[in-house]
């Protein structure tokens, strides 16, 4: 398991390696010890799959605001999925910016998304699978959204949207009185 940076500080990719033999194939999903620098002493608390049928579909962009802010670590069980983290950590250089990262089960990537950040995705193929790992519990009265279609962050989606939650359609775009998140 190696943890590759990408733009964002915190945000990383998990590049895994499965060992493949005549019976199938292994792969190792988290290693503390490996993922220490993103890790960082947190622990996981609560474990997450999601299936979405649709090609298209758009799921987030979530996040939970302090005290009950999360890290995620995200991975694609089965399909092909476009995962986004967007920066809303107040005082960020890359402060509403995003990173994307195809997540496959051919790629076997993970996806480390501190707290702070906005999570979502888009299915590529049909019946995508994603496993999440948090370093909070889930709690209804910190959660917010972004719109997927947010100017202000102009996400380039690979896909024309098929299917988005009355929820996530129901997020405010982000104006002058966003308020990012202090970590």
């Amino acid at each position: 398991m190696k943890l590759l940076p990408t733009i964002l500080a915190g945000v990383f990719v998990a590049e895994t390696q499965a060992f493949q033999d005549s019976r199938g194939a292994f792969s190792r999903l988290f290693c503390e010890r490996e993922l220490a620098e993103a890790v960082a002493g947190r622990q996981i608390e609560q474990i997450n799959h999601s299936r979405t049928a649709t090609v298209g579909a758009v799921r987030g962009l979530h996040f939970q605001r302090p005290p009950h802010a999360e890290m995620k670590m995200v991975r694609c069980l089965r399909g092909r999925v476009w995962d986004v983290a967007v920066d809303l950590r107040k005082g960020s250089p890359t402060f509403l910016q995003w990173h994307a990262q195809e997540l496959s089960t051919a790629n076997a990537l993970m996806l480390v998304i501190p707290e702070g950040c906005a999570h979502g995705f888009q299915v590529l193929e049909p019946d995508s699978e994603l496993l999440y790992l948090h370093t909070a519990s889930y709690t209804p009265s910190a959660e917010g959204g972004l719109r997927f279609d947010d100017p202000a962050l102009n996400i380039p989606w690979p896909l024309p949207v098929a299917d988005l939650s009355e929820r996530d359609q129901e997020h405010p775009l982000i104006n002058q009185n966003f308020q990012s998140i202090t970590v």
